[in-house]
């Protein structure tokens, strides 16, 4: 066999040819969570119509043709990432010892939990104001998200029955209600902070305030379902 210039033989220098070679194996599911991740800044960032798959596939370490592999289009993607950040949302709640709280502390607790999840993830709130303004139709698709509702439902529903067999909890509401006070107030913080920050000089989801409205919410909802200030008729 001949040498080579630097006088080895082919044979040697394939031997000698270093073992970081083999190329690099794909980890899919790192994949999907980077596309995920990027996918939600773009959605959040311009909307559903802003947002273009060439983007995302150029902030990411994957192609276009990728990404319709793994989700099948662009509102495939789009239901994925609401799947998500729908998802967390629950799993905070579920971290909740509901069992081992008197049920004002859990009630407050999930006001909290909900305010802090909101304000460190606003881009979930960005998500949800877009497909408000779709009318849902993206999530109407997706059987995960028709199942979500379901465990912060239940999980109040938990809360206020413990409430009212204690005699703590004397106001006649539903767990819908309940989700609907606290999540109007969250929302709204996020939702609205810059049109009420230029209308009254005030940052709702300014690091300042931030335990002053976290504290506000907890007791509006305990307040509430105490009857608290309610007039004796």
């Amino acid at each position: 066999m001949p040498l080579n210039r630097n006088g080895h033989t082919g044979s040697l220098m394939t031997a000698a040819r270093p073992a970081s070679a083999p190329e690099r194996q794909r980890d899919p599911e790192r994949t999907r969570t980077e596309i995920l991740d990027v996918a939600a800044r773009e959605f959040a960032r311009l909307g559903y119509d802003g947002a273009r798959v060439d983007e995302i596939a150029a902030l990411t370490r994957t192609t276009k043709r990728m990404i319709y592999y793994y989700f099948g289009g662009k509102e495939q993607l789009f239901v994925a990432v609401l799947e998500r950040a729908y998802t967390e949302v629950r799993k905070a709640e579920a971290a909740i010892d509901v069992d081992h709280l008197a049920p004002l502390d859990a009630i407050r607790r999930l006001a909290e939990l909900t305010y802090d999840h909101h304000l460190d993830h606003q881009d979930f709130i960005r998500l949800v104001s877009i497909e408000n303004v779709h009318e849902a139709q993206h999530l109407r698709t997706s059987e995960v998200l028709a199942n979500l509702g379901a465990p912060a439902i239940d999980l109040i529903t938990r809360i206020l029955t413990a409430g009212k067999a204690d005699g703590s909890f004397t106001t006649d509401v539903d767990a819908i209600d309940v989700h609907m006070m606290i999540s109007s107030f969250c929302v709204f913080s996020v939702a609205n902070r810059h049109t009420f920050q230029t209308l009254f000089d005030r940052d709702l989801a300014g690091a300042d305030r931030r335990a002053h409205y976290r504290t506000m919410i907890g007791e509006m909802v305990v307040a509430y379902l105490t009857g608290v200030g309610r007039p004796v008729v």
